[in-house]
């Protein structure tokens, strides 16, 4: 059952959202080389519960942490860790939850360490774009399938692969709703967007293979070819003539 939300509650769950985005931007602040993932991770669950809210990922389905942190071929879910240093040229996606007056927040960012070759930053910037795509499809009349077109023929289209069996999804007052949203698919197909309902789109997109296998941690998925993964996610409210972000990166590229 994909819920719809009144616009007090759109209102609830970007105030969420915005929260996340000002985390990230914090968390962003001490990315460098030297650094571990879970110093990292405590930046991120302080800077949260002093802003009144509390990280919904921290033991969410048993995970550990505030912030899921994955470097380089790992795809999502990563754990922080104090025997996880970043180094030059790595790229780090860090996705972060927040629960705040009872609505969910949830949004991720690629990072770079330092400098990264050319290919690499193409893979984060083709990714970004994807997304974006992606949210313009969320209006009121067009389908679920089209998200995930558009995602995928714009990553393909530039040479990288959709991770599949990762997926984005409903939120608000639980951090997965339905429906799973895709990030590849056909147009004109699954069911009918409709204003109120709000999503969380998040592109894993890979630099070779899309295939991907599970590592001990049966949380963190790394690409097969050991190729970097990026991964960006917002939340979007669907709108009846454009779709309404209501997360940001703003804060984050200030920097």
């Amino acid at each position: 059952m994909i819920l719809l939300k009144s616009q007090e509650e759109i209102e609830l769950i970007r105030k969420s959202s915005l929260l996340v985005g000002r985390t990230l931007a914090e968390v962003g602040k001490y990315i460098k080389p030297g650094v571990t993932t879970a110093f990292l991770d405590r930046i991120g669950e302080q800077f949260i519960r002093d802003n009144g809210a509390t990280p919904v990922f921290k033991g969410y389905g048993g995970f550990p942490s505030a912030l899921c942190i994955s470097i380089n071929d790992e795809v999502v879910h990563g754990f922080p860790s104090v025997e996880r240093f970043l180094e030059e040229g790595d790229i780090v996606s860090i996705d972060c939850g927040t629960d705040l007056n009872g609505f969910i927040g949830d949004s991720a960012y690629t990072f770079i360490v330092g400098e990264v070759k050319p290919e690499v930053a193409k893979l984060l910037k083709v990714t970004k774009e994807a997304l974006y795509l992606g949210i313009e499809k969320c209006v009121e009349g067009n389908r679920l399938g089209d998200i995930g077109y558009a995602i995928q023929n714009h990553v393909e289209k530039n040479g990288f692969s959709v991770v599949r069996e990762m997926c984005g999804h409903g939120v608000g007052i639980k951090l997965h709703e339905d429906p799973n949203i895709c990030n590849y698919g056909r147009p004109g197909t699954g069911p009918l967007l409709k204003a109120g309902m709000v999503f969380a789109i998040e592109p894993m997109v890979n630099m070779g293979s899309k295939n991907i296998k599970f590592i001990n941690d049966g949380w963190t998925p790394i690409t097969k070819d050991g190729k970097p993964s990026a991964h960006f996610e917002h939340d979007v409210a669907v709108g009846k003539e454009k779709a309404d972000l209501l997360s940001s990166f703003e804060e984050i590229e200030k920097q």
